[in-house]
């Protein structure tokens, strides 16, 4: 729970800060982008190896960043630069778990069970500040655990690999919003943002030398794919979320990212022909009403 000293800095962060609206704003342009890459990176990462294709893309964003913003790491305290090499950690597992599982199912379906990382983020919360969830929070998991199983069931009743997987990175990432929001309010935006990436092309590399054969030379349009997610998906993206999320809840943060899965199904239906079956439309409703739940608590 926040001391007196932290929210009258938070009051004052949202009184100097962007207004709510504008906040609520950049953060669904973030989960519109967000979205569009789950076809993009499926197909790139058809034809190249995972790890290294995270590697490019987060070092070109963290390098851009280095360049505009590396002096601000100076002003980084001990606890703050700690701070930030946890946040790089769960960041890297989110996608790392979402990018290795895209090779075994639908972009759709992936970003449905990323969306998860929304409902475990007031249960974390809750955990964190030793609180029981509220009412509405034990609903939406509930329902988001049945849209979850329509989603992903096959015949057999058993949950494809590549679900599975996927489901890896909702528990990273919900981790990943608290630690960002935890933080974001006592450090710079900018430092933490450039640090955390940072960690992830380092953790990527590390993964790719140990686990990948070279992957040269680089195709042209999975080339594309590294640029358009490093500069829009991650450095622009990331940027934007540490900087508003100072100036709302991380609630609020996950409501608006609930956004996501949506825009990826819609970019996934008109891209790459991706279909979902009756149960799996009835599920991806579930999850988004359990999410809407979980986050409008009590």
């Amino acid at each position: 729970m926040n001391s007196k000293g932290e929210q009258q800095r938070n009051s004052k962060n949202r009184v100097c800060g962007p207004q709510q609206w504008q906040a609520d704003a950049l953060l669904l342009l973030v989960a519109l982008v967000w979205g569009s890459t789950f076809v993009l990176v499926k197909q790139s990462v058809a034809r190249f190896p995972v790890y290294a294709f995270l590697c490019l893309r987060f070092a070109l964003a963290a390098g851009a960043l280095l360049l505009l913003f590396g002096k601000r790491l100076r002003v980084l305290t001990r606890r703050a630069l700690y701070a930030g090499l946890g946040i790089g950690a769960f960041l890297f597992g989110g996608y790392a778990f979402q990018t290795v599982g895209l090779r075994y199912t639908t972009a759709s379906k992936a970003a449905f069970i990323t969306g998860l990382s929304v409902v475990l983020v007031p249960i974390f919360s809750a955990l964190l500040l030793k609180r029981a969830p509220g009412r509405r929070a034990i609903v939406g998991v509930a329902l988001s655990t049945i849209g979850l199983a329509l989603l992903t069931l096959e015949h057999d009743l058993l949950p494809a690999r590549g679900d599975l997987i996927v489901l890896g990175c909702a528990f990273c990432f919900a981790l990943h919003i608290i630690a960002v929001s935890r933080f974001a309010s006592h450090t710079d935006a900018m430092a933490l943002t450039t640090l955390q990436l940072t960690v992830v092309a380092l953790l990527s590399a590390a993964a790719s030398l140990a686990t990948e054969s070279c992957p040269w030379p680089v195709r042209g349009d999975v080339l594309w794919a590294i640029i358009f997610t490093a500069v829009l998906a991650t450095a622009l993206a990331f940027a934007i979320q540490n900087g508003v999320q100072a100036f709302t809840t991380p609630t609020h943060t996950a409501l608006i990212f609930a956004a996501e899965p949506v825009f990826a199904a819609i970019f996934g239906y008109f891209f790459a022909s991706e279909r979902l079956t009756q149960p799996g439309l009835v599920g991806c409703a579930l999850i988004l009403v359990g999410i809407l739940l979980a986050e409008l608590g009590d």
